[in-house]
């Protein structure tokens, strides 16, 4: 009984340990807490009302204020229209013969209509949203299950993004990504909107628009309107607001959606009356100029189109994701110094972009892969036909001659000395880099290599080979970063190590990489917990200090719920790189991530910690 009444108190101090977390992470990252609208000016508007026409009957169109973005709480959708009555379908079939004047089209309720274009055994529940699935590399349904929805929602709004560390990128991306069990006091939709809002500030337009597209059209809310038509720009994929046009327009009242009438009906064969919309739109001055012709391009491009249109980036003053979406759908481009004030996650949509070819995305590919959107093969697989590519550049070309080099020369010596060509000659090598040859270090023998080994485990560790990476141990230098990543990562290692391990490395004479290494091997148990409290005193860290963030953290591992651990631990890391990530919000991280059965998660960011700091 005394337990169950110190459980309740718990759970009675958790609302106000989650406020004080959000007023702090609100301070790390308070240009996310209210997002602006990714569109051009006017797109996130509401259209000017058009000339006084008839109003259909039983129809409600809500507005959101002017530019507002996605907000956390549930918009409640459209009021229905009422379904007319049974007489009014069947009264024409009692005329025996024509009448001269044609009888008046019955209004079919939209909700009726669905019945025959989507049966209910292929609707999709908004109990249980998402595009993938543990086979596919996410977490399993049950991500959330036990949370609180509106905490999540909150959390991931106010997530700064992308993170410092590729490996949470990664695991948060899989977490996101999950198909899930929606969480109790929140809407399917909405939720799902929050997700894919998350997504692409982490530069993942390609897994936002897979998470916006798991709802069904018919289950959209007005925020799910507002961040799909974020996603699916964001994706290079402004065809895929044909679905959601007439819907989003009547719901949201945005300008954004009013254009995409127009274009979609161009893109079914309609020119004439997409033209019509574009040109009341433009009348009515909802948006730039820049921002129409960018339509009208498009809607010269389709099989009805009778006119190009030609227009270059000096009527833009700024990147926007209706500019980024319509330009590189349409060939565009987007130039690079466009890109260069724009923020990084853009660099991420524009390295996965299939509209743009390879060679206009090499310059972004390497950042990408750093922030975790590509995987190692992802990246070879781009160099490699970039190789073959008429349009590379020769330095492209030379990477790719270097990677094929790396895997297939002769002797070992020559695969190296490609390695180390494309690793280049900088005090410290782009992680990119390393990622990009992860797999062709692997394949390397082990030999003792003082000058290289610190990067070649550093770049096996990228791509996740821990135990190609252990293979290393006897031939690395004790007290070396590789030796210390190969403590941190190895999948094998038993029982718990003394506390003269932790005072073997120096960290290259760095003090914070030595206060790092101790935080990761404490919080993967492998210290004593006398070594544990020792270390922690010597070297500063403070593993035992007690705040809002690790009061919500240690409940949601108590409570077993692995989503909120994962995005408590974003939290944590709300920095612009790994120097600015305290050594004991890194005890804190991987110490849960342990916890909650994601062992191999934790042990990827504790050595990533040693590579990058």
């Amino acid at each position: 009984m005394a337990t169950c009444n110190k459980r309740k108190a718990v759970f009675r101090h958790l609302p106000r340990a989650v406020a004080f977390l959000m007023v702090g992470a609100a301070a790390l990252a308070a240009a996310q807490d209210r997002p602006e609208s990714l569109l051009p000016p006017g797109f996130g508007q509401p259209s000017a009302p058009p000339s006084p026409r008839p109003t259909p009957r039983g129809t409600a169109t809500p507005r959101v204020a002017p530019g507002t973005a996605p907000t956390p709480v549930a918009v409640p959708t459209p009021a229905r229209t009422p379904a007319d009555p049974v007489g009014a379908l069947i009264e024409s079939l009692s005329t025996p013969t024509p009448t001269p004047t044609p009888s008046p089209s019955a209004t079919i309720d939209p909700h009726t209509l669905a019945e025959y274009e989507l049966p209910a055994s292929a609707r999709r529940s908004l109990a249980l949203v998402g595009p993938a699935g543990p086979r596919e590399g996410a977490l399993d349904q049950r991500v959330f299950a036990g949370a609180d929805g509106r905490v999540a929602e909150a959390l991931m709004r106010r997530l700064s993004a992308p993170l410092p560390s590729r490996w949470t990128s990664i695991l948060l991306r899989r977490t996101l990504a999950a198909q899930m069990i929606t969480p109790r006091g929140v809407n399917g939709a909405d939720f799902a909107a929050e997700r894919a809002w998350l997504l692409l500030r982490m530069g993942e337009a390609q897994v936002a628009r897979a998470v916006v597209q798991s709802v069904d059209v018919g289950n959209y809310t007005p925020k799910l309107y507002q961040v799909g038509m974020n996603a699916l720009l964001a994706s290079s994929d402004p065809a895929g607001l044909c679905p959601l046009a007439d819907g989003g327009a009547a719901a949201t009242g945005l300008g954004g959606y009013r254009v995409a009438q127009g274009m979609c009906a161009a893109l079914s064969g309609e020119a004439a009356r997409g033209s019509a919309i574009v040109r009341q739109v433009r009348r009515q001055r909802i948006a730039d100029d820049f921002d129409l012709k960018l339509a009208e391009k498009l809607m010269g491009s389709s099989a009805g189109g009778r006119r190009a249109v030609s227009l270059d980036w000096t009527g833009a003053d700024r990147l926007t994701v209706w500019r980024f979406g319509l330009a590189t759908a349409t060939g565009l481009g987007v130039p690079p110094e466009y890109l260069s004030y724009a923020g990084p996650q853009v660099r991420g949509w524009l390295a996965t972009s299939p509209a743009v070819a390879a060679s206009d995305r090499a310059s972004v590919i390497d950042q990408a892969a750093s922030m975790g959107v590509l995987s190692n093969a992802a990246l070879v697989d781009f160099y490699s036909a970039l190789a073959d590519d008429d349009q590379a550049s020769r330095a492209s070309g030379a990477i790719g001659n270097d990677l094929r080099n790396a895997y297939a020369a002769n002797d070992e010596g020559q695969r190296l000395s490609a390695i180390r060509s494309l690793w280049g000659d900088g005090d410290r090598t782009p992680y990119g880099r390393l990622i990009l040859t992860a797999r062709a270090v692997a394949r390397l023998p082990v030999v003792s290599s003082d000058g290289d080994s610190d990067r070649l485990v550093a770049s096996m560790l990228s791509a996740g080979l821990d135990r190609s990476a252990a293979r290393w141990r006897g031939a690395v230098k004790q007290g070396s970063d590789a030796w210390a990543m190969i403590e941190l990562s190895d999948p094998d290692r038993q029982g718990q190590v003394g506390y003269s391990q932790v005072t073997a490395y120096g960290g290259n004479g760095d003090a914070l990489k030595q206060r790092l290494f101790f935080a990761g091997m404490a919080g993967l148990g492998r210290l004593s917990q006398g070594d544990t409290e020792r270390g922690a005193e010597a070297l500063d860290v403070r593993i035992g200090q007690r705040n809002a963030w690790t009061q919500a953290l240690d409940q949601a591992v108590a409570d077993e719920q692995t989503g909120m651990v994962v995005l408590l631990c974003a939290i944590g890391m709300q920095t612009n790189d790994w120097r600015g990530v305290p050594p004991q919000a890194l005890y804190r991280i991987v110490q849960a991530l342990r916890s909650v059965g994601l062992d191999t998660d934790a042990r990827m960011i504790a050595a990533e910690a040693i590579a990058r700091a």
